[in-house]
């Protein structure tokens, strides 16, 4: 039966339910947007203030040499690679989502130069087709093409989400990886809406890019990541070629020659103070079965699903299996639904034009916050709540 008791029953033999002291949650909210942003690991706050105040304050510039910070962008993709089915040495740290696609898609292209079309999905989260048109633009004569024409026979380079992000629909990624490279194409996952909440393995695809602010709870503009098959570090090349992808940075040469390995996809100054927040998030990531964390997932979602039944239009797949850690409905209002719903306690977000957003994050999202969510959800709906005209003013985030 899916009461409450029932939910209550669920957290209690909840492997994963200690995770959840260890992280800041405000009294009174249920936070069902750590597919957009995490929340706060109790650990992160000391972290960073021995950076700033006993590293930075009490070492100045020998905080290079003296507390590793140059070498955090190598140590902290190697702490993160498990989390992806990678190995040490094949991830790097570093810049932003949207300039790691850049990176990505840019040398995959030169890899191929024989071929002039990328497909990527006019229906993926807007950066990673901007970034692929823009390129297209700048180098000429390339094509975008939409994955939805299912052709790939010519394409050099296909980026693809694993998972959705309005909808949670997720991909088969070594399914898709095999098809890619059967007809020519190289395959860069963007990782951005799974990492974190299901298990990940892209070791056959050729490069992947993914952001840690989301399920990784990083911190708001947390550094992306980067993955390069080993079986491209000797002939990819990094269009960025700024000094710390350089061979010997500090012999400040004239010429750009490229480091070894994943090293060379390394761009410039590391933002050390958003590492310490990474660093401090990995150190619960590091102990975290991934196992657990995909089939709690898979339980918080379905009962979200059943607990809403007919309210909404279901727009994520109904099998749980075929989904991130997302649940996404549909409603003609759905923006001041949202609103009206953060009113009362428990928050998600929108995406235009009419989609509402649930994301749950396993180690701190209990079954009662989702029998609770749902209950909210149904009131809002029912008794039309949202048709206070306060919330169908637009915030600039949504």
């Amino acid at each position: 039966m899916l009461d409450r008791n029932h939910c209550l029953a669920l957290d209690a033999a909840d492997p994963l339910r200690a995770f959840r002291e260890e992280f800041v949650l405000p009294e009174g909210v249920v936070y069902l947007v750590g597919n957009s942003l995490g929340a706060l690991p109790r650990g992160t706050s000391e972290r960073v203030r021995r950076t700033v105040e006993d590293e930075w304050g009490g070492r100045l510039v020998g905080g290079w040499n003296q507390a590793g910070w140059y070498e955090m962008p190598l140590r902290l993709g190697d702490r993160l690679a498990p989390l992806i089915g990678a190995g040490p040495g094949q991830v790097v740290v570093g810049n932003t989502t949207s300039i790691a696609i850049f990176q990505a898609l840019a040398a995959a292209l030169r890899l191929r130069q024989d071929r002039r079309v990328i497909v990527s999905d006019a229906s993926n989260f807007p950066t990673d087709h901007y970034v692929a048109q823009g390129l297209a633009r700048l180098l000429g004569g390339y094509e975008v093409r939409d994955v939805s024409e299912g052709r790939f026979d010519d394409a050099a380079v296909v980026l693809l989400s694993e998972v959705d992000y309005r909808t949670g629909a997720r991909r088969d990624v070594p399914a898709v990886t095999a098809a890619v490279q059967a007809a020519g194409a190289l395959m860069i996952w963007d990782l951005c809406h799974s990492v974190g909440a299901l298990q990940v393995d892209v070791s056959q695809a050729d490069l992947a890019v993914g952001c840690t602010y989301k399920y990784l709870n990083a911190g708001p503009g947390a550094p992306a990541f980067l993955y390069v098959n080993p079986r491209h570090h000797d002939t990819a090349e990094n269009v960025l070629s700024g000094w710390h992808g350089h061979a010997e940075p500090f012999a400040f040469e004239a010429g750009y020659r490229p480091a070894e390995g994943i090293r060379r996809f390394a761009v410039s100054t590391p933002h050390i103070v958003s590492f310490a927040a990474l660093d401090a998030a990995l150190d619960v990531w590091e102990r975290v079965p991934m196992d657990q964390v995909r089939a709690k997932s898979k339980a918080l979602t379905s009962l979200f699903v059943d607990l809403v039944g007919d309210a909404l239009e279901l727009v994520s797949p109904a099998d749980a299996e075929e989904r991130g850690s997302q649940v996404s409905f549909r409603h003609p209002d759905g923006y001041p639904v949202m609103r009206a719903l953060i009113d009362r306690g428990v928050h998600g977000d929108f995406r235009a034009p009419d989609v509402l957003r649930f994301g749950f994050a396993p180690l701190y999202i209990r079954y009662a916050d989702v029998y609770d969510a749902a209950a909210t959800l149904r009131e809002v709906l029912d008794k039309e709540l949202w048709r206070d005209e306060r919330y169908a003013q637009r915030l600039a985030v949504t």
